[in-house]
């Protein structure tokens, strides 16, 4: 079902991906028109989005807490850099919490206009 207020939809085939992401069923990360592979890095997965347009993209990021205890956060990152048309950004901020609302589960939600506002650090620093 379309958003009324921009007209996207999620499609059925992210929300399935999403789901399997959250069941741990298959390792990866995903970027609404891509997936990742378990063997790529954070950083390929923050250089694979386009410097000069909007994306949703969401990453499963494991990590060692203090007292050495696996974790894992489902992040959702809502990527709409400086560079990107206004029109671009104004479809994606209004279709952000449709699209979030589709996808149960998110633990860490991040708002990025530039690569330092999603860096590794930034995540960590949420992550605990």
């Amino acid at each position: 079902m379309a958003n009324a207020a921009s007209g996207m939809a999620v499609h059925d085939d992210c929300k399935l991906k999403f789901l399997e992401l959250k069941a741990k069923d298959i390792p990866f990360h995903m970027i609404v028109e891509k997936l990742g592979e378990p063997a790529n890095s954070y950083e390929d997965f923050t250089a694979s989005l386009p410097a000069d347009e909007c994306r949703y993209a969401v990453y499963d990021f494991d990590f060692m807490t203090a007292e050495n205890v696996p974790k894992s956060r489902i992040i959702f990152i809502a990527w709409s850099p400086d560079t990107s048309k206004v029109r671009n950004k104004m479809i994606y901020a209004s279709s952000k919490d449709r699209f979030k609302r589709e996808l149960d589960g998110i633990q860490i939600e991040l708002q990025a206009t530039d690569p330092t506002e999603m860096g590794l650090d930034v995540i960590r620093s949420r992550s605990t």
